[in-house]
């Protein structure tokens, strides 16, 4: 937070709007002299009981003297804090300074007394903990760094409040009364209570959302078509099994149904509770729905309806109005133009989305923050043939649009602990909180796999609605922190799908060995080549020739998974001449036989153009919990057929993945249940199950009597078009069963006892206090780095041959002459770096080549610099990005760096795993470990160098960039050769501070 220049300002940066823990919004911000009456009738409406615990006795009105104590504030010795629903107050917290004995005092008195107040009506939502943390930080800006609160014994909540905070805390008991003191500098577990709070609160907000008791379509048409209806008609054909109304005020006041459903003119007409609302409404008409759903109760509003920051300017203020309006009231937004939410869980069976069908039941998750996106991924997992087979379904499914509040910060913190979701696919075109994202990703994959793609990454610019935060970033380092965070970043839909497709349903591999078996020993070549491509270690293929049987597939696949030297198997097969459906259903039964014997395995599938294959490989059964049977086919909706819509579960798209089932003992997805499949399947033409309980059409027919239904408990194998598809897809699951491994131990920040923190913090201060941003000089750098154990390697000006000489007699020979002119700087290439000088003529000389070659010294900035121990060159960068944060990079230095782009990147603070895999982590780290015959480097003292550096940076936020360049690692030790540092203040951090929602 900023501090204000007049202490009687009023703070507007303290505003914030918070999610509540029932997943509701309220908005903070400083009380007022304007407030009076708000206060006034905020205390009528507090319980007698709770004035009392407030105030130590009876106390049943304000007095006007109170009033104007309570609402007349400097902003700095006194302050108050009110949490607000629709403009009125719900609750009150206020700190006053005091001295040693409890008077009122000022500054440099750093101690407060706090006390809070909060209607009875809106205790335990989380009100109190939320002010809490805005209070403590609203605090700690003014310099105060303790707060004291004495509470009744009785007020068990309050007490709660303060003791679960996390702070370190003093608890004394004295004339009646517990008196609790507190320090306020935040302490891993005070930041481990917010963010589980945080995480609750933000997490129920999403539930709201994606599971309402009822529903109501605010905009629906009285004619079939249009947005409204259309959406209305897939929220009642998907059989949803809350309450559903139709909202348009063009109804006839005497029509009360629209086929069947109620109709009302106004949200305000519903007689009922209503808990989200659809908008479809053009742009100028939402406002007025917005105000009927806040005065009415609604929780929520998925807004459709375009024409906001995706058409300009003008759009993008009325977003904001928007946001601001629905946050007034505690309501969340999914959109504004939005594509709709799904939900196939059987106990809700939403489809609030303009997708026609609803997807069927399984345990992915996907969010799209584009609607074409969404609907090109909704269709792949829907249709059995497409990118993912049918069968392999969707649990939610949220398009969020130009995601003006709920983003995919906010989803992935409902699926981080929903049953229901085993894998997590993002379609992501914009991060507006990269650190929050990073922080979430972590610990969402070290539960369940995430997998990501990122649209318009080579832009350099958000889309046009996206109003998020510009990062200096190039793509390649954010891809590096998400992977670094144990996400599965992937370039592509295709790629997404795939993985999504062997994550949901097979076991993570424990290592990166493959076999390789099938009836084309070419296929199996592919296949082999692809894994050495992707980093992976295949056997040789094992060719069963064309004449090879469903037997033969099933022994040799048995075989491969019982060999202790595979940790997975890639079966690749071409099409058996004349064996037609019944040779497929033979195989697909071989393959699931084999592969349910060794369920701890992943097993994929290469086919080349096999129809009858991928049908028999995923006719099976759903991935989700299953209806009773007699309960998975309904009626279809009146003046409807029962047929199939084109691209849906009975028409197969050629080139498209499809699936396997293994027998009941196969193993599961990380973290997913075991899933009962119908001992009676009722499959469709292409093998596809019907919506359980959709209430709408249904693709059923007759099962084909060439596909044998798979035992209850199966589960998918999946099978891919091409042998590059599934090996990239296995890649990615080996890297990131390998970073689960390691996420269970992420090392440690190690404490050098030479670091001079203090110091450092004292000659950075006195620096800045000379501008805002600067770039040390040679001296103040290595003063600065010294003081944390890095020492550069000391470098003398020569301006004249003359100063060169002298020079070298000071540093000793040899010597290395260098150009520092910035165009010929670190470039050894161009020639404008002479080394292993041995004496003054050979100096001399090398000054005279410079000098001719590329201009007058002035020009040149020539420095003489002692001989450091041969080595490999190696290039250390640490830079702080508004938007990701404190990034420590490393590369080899030249060519490899600024040519390959060979860098490799981690978030600081870094720990000694991070280190370790950082200089292991470039294309080019061979040099390093003997490659060739060569001396392997001092790979521990390159390692402490990065953690020094990276303790730096995060010890002092102003130190915004540090370069060593070139650091030579020798076999033993490493000399920093060149450094520069730049000084700024640091960039405001929302991470480390009160939990916010983004600010509109």
């Amino acid at each position: 937070m900023q501090t204000s220049s007049d202490r009687h300002e009023y703070p507007a940066h303290w505003e914030a709007d918070v999610v509540l823990r029932d997943g509701g919004t309220a908005r903070v911000r400083p009380i007022t002299v304007d407030d009076a009456e708000r206060l006034v009738s905020f205390y009528e409406q507090v319980s007698d009981e709770s004035k009392y615990y407030r105030f130590f006795a009876p106390y049943p009105r304000l007095s006007a003297k109170d009033v104007h104590r309570f609402t007349h504030h400097d902003f700095v010795d006194r302050v108050g804090l009110a949490a607000t629903i629709g403009g009125e107050f719900i609750a009150t917290v206020r700190y006053d300074r005091i001295g040693a004995g409890g008077t009122p005092a000022t500054a440099p008195a750093d101690e407060a007394e706090v006390a809070f107040l909060v209607q009875d009506a809106h205790q335990g939502r989380g009100v109190a903990s939320a002010l809490l943390e805005h209070i403590a930080a609203v605090a700690r800006e003014r310099g105060i760094r303790r707060f004291a609160a004495e509470v009744l014994p009785a007020n068990t909540k309050m007490i709660k409040v303060f003791m679960d905070a996390g702070y370190t805390q003093k608890r004394s008991f004295e004339d009646g009364v517990v008196r609790l003191e507190f320090g306020l500098e935040p302490t891993d577990r005070s930041l481990a209570v917010q963010y589980g709070r945080e995480q609750r609160a933000e997490a129920r907000s999403v539930q709201r959302l994606l599971q309402p008791g009822s529903v109501a379509v605010v905009g629906t048409g009285r004619a079939p078509g249009g947005v409204g209806r259309s959406i209305l008609d897939n929220i009642r054909d998907a059989g949803y099994t809350g309450r559903l109304y139709a909202v348009n005020r063009a109804f006839p006041e005497e029509q009360k149904t629209l086929d069947g459903v109620p109709a009302c003119r106004s949200v305000r007409d519903i007689d009922g509770p209503v808990d989200l609302a659809v908008v479809t409404v053009p742009a100028a008409h939402v406002p007025d729905v917005v105000t009927e759903c806040g005065e009415h109760g609604v929780q929520g509003l998925v807004v459709i309806s375009a024409g906001y920051a995706d058409s300009g300017p003008e759009g993008r203020e009325r977003q904001r109005a928007l946001v601001r309006q629905a946050r007034t009231y505690g309501m969340r937004i999914i959109g504004p133009n939005a594509f709709g939410i799904v939900n196939t869980s059987p106990d809700v069976r939403l489809n609030a989305s303009l997708a026609p069908e609803m997807p069927r039941p399984g345990r992915i998750g996907l969010f799209a923050q584009s609607g074409a996106i969404g609907i090109a991924l909704l269709s792949r997992l829907h249709r059995r043939g497409g990118g993912v087979t049918g069968h392999t379904g969707v649990s939610t499914f949220v398009s969020s649009g130009n995601r003006a509040d709920v983003s995919g910060n906010d989803v992935l913190q409902y699926w981080y602990d929903d049953p229901d979701t085993d894998v997590a696919l993002m379609y992501l075109e914009s991060i507006g909180n990269p650190r929050k994202f990073t922080r979430l990703a972590r610990r969402t994959a070290a539960a369940k796999p995430l997998v990501v793609v990122q649209g318009a990454r080579h832009g350099g610019v958000a889309p046009q609605g996206h109003a998020v935060r510009a990062t200096r970033l190039p793509h390649a380092t954010v891809s590096a922190l998400l992977r670094q965070a144990g996400v599965i970043r992937v370039d592509t839909i295709t790629e997404l799908v795939d993985a999504g497709l062997l994550l949901a349903r097979q076991p993570l591999p424990t290592g990166p060995r493959v076999a390789i078996l099938g009836n084309s020993e070419s296929l199996g070549l592919l296949t082999y080549d692809a894994c050495l491509s992707e980093g992976l270690r295949p056997q040789p293929p094992l060719d069963l020739t064309t004449a090879a049987s469903a037997d033969d597939f099933h022994a040799a696949l048995a075989r491969a998974l019982a060999d202790d030297t595979c940790d997975a198997v890639v079966v690749t097969a071409i099409p058996t001449v004349g064996e037609g459906a019944a040779g497929d259903a033979a195989l697909a039964e071989a393959l699931r036989s084999a592969a349910a014997a060794v369920p701890t395995k992943p097993v994929l599938v290469v086919h080349v153009e096999l129809g009858g294959l991928a049908e028999a490989l995923s006719a099976a059964t759903s991935t989700a919990p299953q209806a009773d049977p007699a309960q998975t086919t309904a009626p279809a909706a009146p003046g409807t057929t029962a047929q199939a819509a084109p691209g849906t579960a009975a028409e197969a798209a050629p080139g498209a993945p499809s699936a396997v089932t293994p027998g009941p003992s196969a193993g599961t997805a990380p973290g997913a249940p075991s899933e009962a499949a119908p001992s009676s399947p009722v499959q469709g033409a292409a093998g596809a199950a019907p919506h359980a309980a959709s209430g709408g059409a249904s693709a059923a027919s007759p099962p084909s009597p060439s596909v044998v239904p798979a035992p209850a408990g199966a589960h998918l194998i999946p099978a891919y078009p091409a042998a590059e598809r599934a090996v990239r897809a296995l890649g990615e699951a080996v890297a990131y069963a390998q970073w689960r491994r390691e996420a269970a131990d992420l090392g440690k920040v190690p404490e050098y006892e030479d670091i001079d923190e203090k110091g450092a913090a004292e000659q950075i201060a006195g620096l800045l206090a000379r501008g805002q941003g600067l770039t040390l000089g040679d001296r103040e750098t290595c003063d600065l780095l010294g003081r944390y154990g890095v020492h550069v390697h000391r470098a003398l000006p020569a301006p004249t041959p003359d100063d060169a000489a002298a020079a070298a007699r000071t540093l000793g020979y040899p010597v290395a002459l260098k150009a520092t002119a910035p165009h010929l700087r670190h470039r050894a290439d161009l020639g404008g770096v002479r080394l292993d000088l041995a004496d003054e003529e050979q100096l001399r000389r090398a000054y005279a080549e410079l000098t001719e070659l590329f201009g007058k010294p002035a020009e040149l900035r020539p420095v003489v610099q002692g001989m450091a121990p041969r080595g490999v060159d190696t290039v250390v960068r640490a830079v702080i990005d508004p938007a990701a944060g404190a990034v420590l990079s490393f590369g080899l230095a030249g060519a490899a760096t600024q040519l390959l782009g060979d860098m490799a990147h981690r978030l600081i603070p870094v720990t000694d795993r991070d280190a370790t895999s950082l200089i292991r982590s470039i294309r080019t780290a061979p040099l390093l470990f003997g490659w060739r015959g060569s001396a392997p480097v001092d790979s521990a003292a390159l390692e402490e160098l990065l953690l020094r550096v990276s303790r730096l940076v995060d010890d002092h936020p102003e130190v915004v960039a540090v370069t060593l360049e070139p650091v030579v690692v020798a076999p033993h030790g490493l000399s920093v050769l060149g450094a520069s540092v730049r000084l700024a203040p640091p960039p405001a951090r929302d991470d480390l501070g009160p939990r916010t929602m983004p600010a509109y």
